[in-house]
């Protein structure tokens, strides 16, 4: 064909054969996953697998461009992969409306991929992704965008940084299109009702455009059924909020938002395979009790008006505080559209009312899916912006994840380096790179051994997995699973219990550390007894190599360790020397004369580097931005005052090779 004749002349038949045998994994289906599957099946890939556990709504419409609003509600992972082969029939894509988190999705699972390439947007899963192919030790291409911020990097075991090297902050920002099906955590909740659904009541939001829906060619009975539903929900919302001014007008909203559109989504069965599907919530049926009523009163009595913000609401409190806020917004609005027909309310956490209609659909949106609610002082600090999606980065970044693609297949990883889209610096370049950072000796993740372990954990008690261990080198052990104490010499509960009984299953790991503070990861694999026979359990791998690997890491980090304190007391000592970069160092005055860095000075204040990267000319390439999204860069911006100080002034002197 055209394509692969093309193909062959640009990167040789040799790597196009390579690429098209290879089984690729690609995680997310949305942004930047879009872009990605796009790119992949024009390139030349003929085996891809994409998982993605989110529905496409009406906002992803403008940027993730396999959608169209026929496929409203539906499956990413399917739809995505329905448009893709549009684009090239000869590809062989499965696709899966899953949680990458799942138990079936097991290391054995991971190791069957060439190559995992992550489009994720939020930092549990990709820290999952991460650990899953250390364990199964297969090369993996992460990205992320932030506006008109991206990155693009590889993560290979034992040869670069991996994604928990360096510590990461929790995103304080999030995009819409995580929240609106399967929230997760507070902070979705409370994003969900600042940008959504205040935006939908009391704005002029998009996702209420029944008409433009309603118009859309259907092309089988199903779409048709599915924008009639989403035409009828729009409609009941309309006249809900036409009937503003009569009575019972905030228990229909809430009916609406809380009962009919959560039984909508628990209809949608896929989606509560693995998890538990939300509650809905009736308006007289909170009212009409009286569980909460005395918890209330009682709160009442004992603190001022102030401490209730500090305090989180019952549910009673909060459906009272939802009517409320709800009422004085729409009056609010109808005064001011009176003058303006386009005027919408909008949200500011000082503003009294809006932020009690905020907190309040947020603590019970929190209530229907069983998260942790929060008091109105704690909804205040958390309500941020959210990240704007700029489908141009997403289309770069995606771009740039098929480059690397490229050259891990054809065994060049030395070759790749972690690049940066840098839109909006005063810098010539568009895209910079830096190579590819050195595995943290200080990880917990990556610094570890993982080997399998099949046993029948039914059977397996932890005391049967204490002894085996014993068999095999490690002696005087502690096991812990994600933080949980399983087994300790001073603390032996669990040691007649089955793994089965304390939900040590198939794909868990399990981190055991002996006597000589040698750590090994365990993955459990769940086989029958009577297929292990005699044996009773099989190992996979080489435990005394682990072992041995452990001793030289943890060397490597003593060293490390040493050669910081090293640094720290060389600084101490000699003033005029500052610290560029953990294996630079400089004089004030080799600064002071190179004009480049000149030019970085900058008054005193709190600043951090972000603010000034832009100015720097130094050799290399300077990172200005510490990650994307969610913090993943391997540099760290900190405040300049705590860098260098000459003359009263802060210097800009990150120097990276």
């Amino acid at each position: 064909m055209a394509r692969e004749s093309h193909l062959e002349t640009t990167i040789g038949k040799s790597l196009v054969t390579t690429i098209a045998d290879a089984r690729v994994l690609m995680v997310g289906a949305g942004g930047i996953g879009c872009e990605l599957l796009k790119n992949l099946v024009m390139s030349g890939f003929k085996n891809i697998e994409v998982i993605d556990l989110d529905t496409i709504d009406l906002s992803n419409l403008n940027r993730q461009f396999l959608f169209q609003k026929q496929h409203i509600k539906k499956s990413k992972a399917h739809i995505a992969k329905a448009s893709a082969l549009a684009f090239n029939p000869n590809v062989n894509i499965v696709s899966r409306h899953q949680n990458i988190k799942e138990q079936e999705f097991s290391v054995d699972w991971f190791r069957s991929f060439d190559l995992v390439m992550n489009a994720l947007d939020n930092l549990d899963a990709r820290r999952h992704v991460n650990k899953m192919c250390l364990a199964a030790n297969v090369p993996l291409v992460e990205s992320g965008t932030a506006g008109y911020l991206g990155q693009v990097t590889i993560i290979q075991k034992d040869k670069t940084e991996c994604f928990d090297c360096q510590p990461k902050e929790t995103p304080k920002t999030f995009p819409v299109c995580t929240i609106r099906s399967t929230p997760s955590t507070p902070i979705h909740c409370i994003v969900w009702a600042k940008s959504y659904l205040f935006g939908l009541l009391f704005g002029n939001a998009e996702d209420d455009d029944d008409e433009t829906l309603s118009k859309e060619d259907s092309g089988n009975e199903e779409t048709a059924k599915e924008l009639a539903a989403l035409a009828q929900e729009a409609q009941a919302l309309k006249a809900i909020l036409a009937s503003a001014d009569t009575e019972g007008f905030a228990n229909r909203v809430f009916d609406k938002v809380f009962h009919a559109d959560i039984q909508r989504l628990r209809s949608m069965e896929d989606m509560w395979k693995n998890r538990k599907p939300p509650t809905p919530l009736k308006y007289d049926d909170i009212m009409n009790t009286t569980d909460d009523l005395q918890k209330a009163l009682d709160a009442t009595t004992l603190e001022s008006g102030t401490l209730k913000d500090q305090r989180v609401w019952t549910l009673r409190e909060t459906v009272e505080v939802f009517s409320d806020s709800l009422l004085k917004l729409t009056s609010r609005l109808k005064t001011m559209r009176e003058t303006d027909a386009e005027a919408s309310v909008q949200f500011d956490k000082d503003d009294s009312e809006t932020l009690d209609f905020v907190t309040a659909t947020a603590n019970l949106r929190a209530h229907v899916y069983g998260i942790e609610e929060k008091s109105r002082f704690q909804v205040k600090a958390m309500a941020g912006n959210i990240i704007p999606a700029i489908a141009t980065t997403n289309a770069i970044v995606a771009g740039m994840m098929v480059m690397l693609a490229f050259k891990i297949l054809n065994k060049r990883i030395a070759d790749c380096k972690t690049s940066y889209l840098v839109y909006g610096r005063h810098r010539p370049q568009l895209i910079v790179s830096e190579p590819l950072a050195k595995p943290n000796p200080k990880c917990y993740i990556c610094r570890n051994s993982y080997i399998g372990l099949k046993i029948d954990t039914e059977k397996c008690t932890v005391q049967d997995l204490i002894s085996l261990l014993e068999e095999n080198s490690l002696q005087e052990v502690e096991i812990q699973e994600n933080g949980r104490v399983i087994y300790d010499p001073d603390f032996d509960d669990n040691a007649e219990k089955t793994l089965a009984s304390l939900e040590l299953s198939d794909g868990k790991f399990v981190d055991v550390v002996d006597e000589d503070d040698r750590k090994v990861i365990v993955c459990l694999k769940h086989v029958d007894a009577a297929e292990l026979g005699e044996n009773k359990y099989e190992i996979e791998g080489d435990i005394e190599q682990a072992l041995e690997q452990q001793t030289v890491m943890r060397q490597q980090l003593r060293e490390a360790q040493e050669a910081e304190a090293q640094a720290a007391h060389e600084h101490q000592e000699d003033p005029d020397v500052i610290m560029t970069d953990v294996n630079k160092k400089r004089k004030h005055d080799e600064i002071l004369t190179t004009a480049e860095n000149a030019a970085t000075e900058v008054p005193l204040k709190k600043t951090t580097l972000e603010g000034v990267a832009h100015a720097s000319e130094t050799e290399g390439d300077v990172l200005p931005f510490d990650g994307v999204g969610d913090g993943s860069s391997s540099a760290q911006a900190v405040d300049l005052d705590e860098v260098v100080i000459v003359d009263g002034k802060a210097i800009d002197v990150v120097i990276l090779d």
